[in-house]
This record gives structure tokens, sequence and C-alpha cells, in this order.
């Protein structure tokens, strides 16, 4: 029997199919259970009926996060999360999970949530955000290495500062100071004289005040460097980037904007040509009553 991902399910109708995952929700009219079964690509209704007799007194045991595998026929039912449900024939239960599991459906604080990290990562918004970060990420790499760029892998333990000693991390490597890396420029200034066109990518740390919206004390950043560039190849450059990610983000991730609630309108309005204007030009504006 072929094990498949749930997000694979409409190539298998009508087919006996595995599945490995856990348990998002259950709930029973005492005749039927109904199973709300995810596993990292999407959710998946299960049915276990009375006849299969062995999978229905299993699927009791079962609560929040239980891990389980499902045998079963997948079919057709628009109802159900993905357009496919699942008809159990049989259930194993690899761990039925605890009593009371620590992040229900009721509304958390930011404070015990973070303390649960691990687990609030299993939330179908937690789950969505690192989707659409997975496809960022993939986006930037994509569009660089179409552009003839080669990858630098900086160091993240760093001699001096770049942008200033005063927001550095500094610690002891081999009974020396060094501090956290605070950027990779000067590494890809040197890279650029023998490659011509390069990038990192990776976490960059700020030793700043950093309780507001606006300050991360680490972050990940992405910096190219190109030989024989000048300020409007940069523009250029800067444009296509963030049309290309905008463009990846909503082709691949339709289904998880919307379980974020986020309006889709402004994104896609995102395309060149980007206005332009120069710094003396933007002085005179910010100078003027048009602002």
């Amino acid at each position: 029997m072929n094990t498949v991902r749930i997000e694979d399910l409409k190539s298998h109708l009508e087919q006996p199919v595995t599945l490995q995952g856990w348990v998002s929700a259950k709930r029973s009219s005492g005749k039927i259970h109904f199973i709300q079964m995810r596993d990292g690509s999407g959710v998946c209704q299960c049915i276990v009926e009375p006849h299969s007799e062995e999978a229905f007194n299993r699927a009791k045991e079962l609560r929040q996060e239980s891990s389980l595998i499902i045998q079963g026929i997948a079919r057709a039912d628009e109802r159900s999360p993905g357009g496919v449900e699942m008809a159990v024939t049989h259930l194993e239960i690899v761990h039925a999970g605890e009593d009371e599991y620590p992040i229900s459906r009721k509304a958390h604080g930011v404070d015990f949530l973070m303390s649960h990290r691990h687990l609030w990562l299993r939330s179908e918004r937690q789950t969505a955000i690192l989707k659409i970060r997975h496809s960022i990420i993939k986006a930037a790499r994509d569009f660089f290495d179409q552009n003839g760029f080669t990858l630098i892998d900086t160091p993240l333990f760093q001699p001096g500062a770049a942008e200033g000693a005063s927001t550095l991390f500094a610690l002891d490597y081999f009974d020396e100071e060094v501090y956290l890396a605070q950027t990779g420029q000067l590494y890809l200034e040197s890279a650029a004289m023998a490659l011509g066109k390069v990038y990192c990518f990776g976490p960059t740390f700020r030793a700043e005040k950093s309780k507001t919206r606006r300050h991360l004390t680490e972050f990940w950043m992405i910096e190219p460097e190109i030989a024989y560039a000048e300020l409007p190849d940069l523009e250029c450059l800067s444009e296509s980037f963030l049309c290309y990610i905008v463009e990846q983000v909503l082709e691949r991730h339709p289904e998880e904007l919307a379980l974020l609630e986020r309006d889709l309108e402004p994104l896609r309005k995102i395309s060149g040509p980007f206005p332009r204007i120069t710094y003396s030009d933007a002085v005179e504006l910010l100078r003027s009553d048009e602002v």
C-alpha cells in the first residue's frame, strides 16, 4: 500500500493508501469518528466507521496531537479540507498523546506560546508562515542563481566591526575576542574581485535594544556585491529581485496567504518599473509641504 503525503491524495482517488501524521482535532457522533489528520503538507478528514471494528476502537483512544498511521481509501469530498477524505480501514497508534495538550483552541498569550514554541509550530498559522518563509528563501536563491551570482558563505565570527563597534556581540573564541557577524560585506567585496557577482545569505546580529517592532538582535540578511556596477544597475537588480519574490509567493501560497488573512491587492500591484528620484530630490520633497 502506497505511503503518500496528504497534498498528493487527489492523485490517488479510490486507491488504498497509507498516511502518517498527527491528530489536529477529533470529534465523534457516537457511530462515526471524524479525525482531522495533518502531516505537514496538508490536513485530511479521516472517517472511521464501526464496520472497521479494530480501527474504530483504537480511534477512541486518540487525543490531540496523537501520532498515528492510517490506511484506507482516498475519496473525493469537496466538504473536506483539500477536497479529499479517507475512509479508514486500519489505524495504528504510534503515540496516543497526553491527556491535556498544552495548546488548545482557546486564545493563549504570546509569552505562553513562546514558552511552548516547539509545540506552537504545529498550529496552522505558524505552519503557513514557515512555508511562506521557505519559499521566500528559495526564490531569493533562485533569483541570484538565474542571474549569474555565486553564493559566498561569510564567517559568523568576525574580528571587528563593519558598521560601528558599539552594536556588536563579543565572545571568547580560542582566547581571542571575536564578534557575531554584523554583515558579510567586507568578505563579499574580496570575493567579487574573484567572481564578479556574489552574494551571501545568513544570520546577522546587532547588539541593540530590540524590544520594539523596528529593531532585531538577530535576522537573516541577503547581500549582493557586483564588480563594475553603477547605482542604476543596483536599482534594476533590487527591483527585479523584489518583484520575483512577491510573484513566487503569490503563485505558490494562495491558501497560506488566505489563512493569514493577508490582503493580496497591494502585493499584486508590486511590479516594475518602480518610481525613481535622486537623493537631492528626496530631500527637497521632505522639506516641502507635499509629504
